[in-house]
């Protein structure tokens, strides 16, 4: 018996589907304030599946995705907003993982600003979210400069950093930049490696090189089809991107199962995976006779 921590899903996509909105480069901040409570319903509901993390509605939240918007000026609300909707779980022994996303855009390493512009960036956000937070997350990181970059930043929170990196959809041992995964071992400063925001049959090929190293490790991967060149665009809207038919809870939970064989403890799901998907998940793990943590 081994013990799981299993993540919560892709609260963005899970965003679009509830609200029914047409989807916005804003989309999973504007729905805070257009529904408010539907994030932390959202929470509730990956909680009640099986969830033992439930990550921050703050991927998005960066000075440079607000500006030009109606939005701009509220990036230290909307982050207050996220933390409020998170503690409707906080509360039900639900670790809080605070989650910074790439700034600029997601999947564009050629567009991370350099290390002097970035540290400075993510570490405001690191310091908003240390007070409410149990961990830092850093989600979809493509390359070896922005792992640097967002891990000095994510320092100044004080908490266990979660360092989760986005690979190549057809050759997992490669970042998005096409640098090797294997540089990341190089590096310092995390207490857990993921790898997030690809391919399922991605995720195998980054776990085998994350086992070299000496800390936990597991995957949460997308139902996208694939990154699609309009969504590498400016001003990327999800509706660019079309979800597998494949993906059912079943299916995804499949993929899962073959992490956890491979050493994985710390598993769960990204854009396009929902409750349905994480309690599946569950069950599996229970069925498996792992313990859940």
């Amino acid at each position: 018996m081994t013990k799981i921590t299993l993540l919560d899903g892709g609260m963005g996509q899970e965003l679009v589907h509830r609200a029914g909105d047409r989807p916005t480069p804003l989309w999973s901040t504007q729905v805070m304030v257009e529904h408010p409570g539907l994030v932390g319903q959202i929470h509730r509901d990956f909680s009640d599946a099986g969830a033992t993390v439930a990550t921050t509605n703050t991927y998005a939240i960066h000075h440079d995705r607000l500006a030009g918007t109606g939005m701009e000026g509220q990036f230290s609300v909307l982050h207050a907003r996220a933390l409020a909707e998170v503690s409707e779980v906080s509360g039900r022994g639900v670790k809080v993982a605070g989650s910074i996303g790439p700034l600029i855009a997601s999947y564009r390493p050629d567009l991370h600003p350099s290390h002097d512009m970035a540290v400075p960036l993510y570490t405001e956000i690191a310091e908003l979210l240390a007070p409410k937070v149990d961990l830092i997350l850093c989600e979809t990181v493509v390359s070896v400069a922005h792992a640097r970059a967002i891990l000095e930043a994510a320092a100044v929170a004080g908490k266990p950093v979660w360092l989760a990196v986005s690979v190549d959809d057809e050759d997992g041992s490669r970042l998005r930049s096409g640098e090797p995964v294997a540089a990341i071992l190089d590096l310092t400063g995390y207490a857990a490696l993921l790898a997030n925001c690809s391919a399922p049959e991605a995720i195998p090929a980054a776990l085998k090189i994350f086992a070299k190293g000496d800390v936990p490790f597991g995957g949460y991967a997308n139902g996208f089809t694939q990154i699609t060149k309009d969504f590498l665009k400016d001003k990327p809207t999800v509706d660019a991107l079309e979800m597998r038919r494949d993906f059912t809870p079943d299916v995804y939970a499949d993929h899962v199962m073959t992490w956890v064989d491979a050493g994985a403890t710390i598993v769960g799901g990204c854009c396009e995976v929902g409750p349905a998907h994480i309690q599946a998940i569950a069950d599996r793990l229970i069925a498996a006779g792992h313990e859940i943590v």
